[in-house]
């Protein structure tokens, strides 16, 4: 193990503030908002609005041992059949679930063991690439599902 290694800091829990350090660090616009007591960030990436949710509490107050990305599109008319369950077969790390008039996707961060700050950055740049192939792949299954009337999808405003 050479030195840098060594001195590698770990992250074992993050907290708003953390969190939105890391996203500015890697260019990103993050609003802090807050509703019933729950802090959460809003931000965006590639005009794709999507919030980070803060998971398990850790033992010191305002920390959290994971978080959640969320992206939730607003569905018009019907989606076609499939669409969830399709992606949730070829794709890994992030899971897409319609909730009422959402389609939603996440994506799970955990850092209760330790984690680099690379790590941290290595799950930002792979959230960042997931939203890029979820509006790819939305347009192109709509397009595929010639027999089914495909419904526009609109992006939840996020304000910024």
């Amino acid at each position: 193990m050479n030195k840098e290694e060594h001195m590698t800091q770990l992250i074992s829990h993050v907290s708003p503030q953390s969190l939105t350090e890391v996203l500015q660090a890697a260019g990103y616009r993050v609003n802090q908002t807050e509703q019933n007591g729950i802090v959460q960030l809003l931000s965006a990436s590639q005009g794709i609005g999507y919030a980070v949710r803060f998971g398990n509490p850790a033992q010191e107050q305002g920390r959290y041992v994971d978080f959640t990305f969320s992206c939730a599109l607003r569905v018009q008319g019907e989606l076609p059949a499939g669409v969830a369950e399709r992606w949730n077969a070829s794709r890994r790390f992030a899971r897409l679930s319609l909730q009422g008039e959402f389609l939603v996707m996440e994506m799970d961060v955990v850092v209760a063991a330790g984690v680099s700050n690379d790590h941290l950055r290595g799950n930002l740049e792979l959230w960042d690439r997931l939203l890029q192939e979820f509006i790819v792949y939305l347009r192109d299954f709509t397009q595929n599902a010639a027999a089914v009337p495909a419904a526009p999808v609109e992006q939840e405003e996020v304000a910024l």
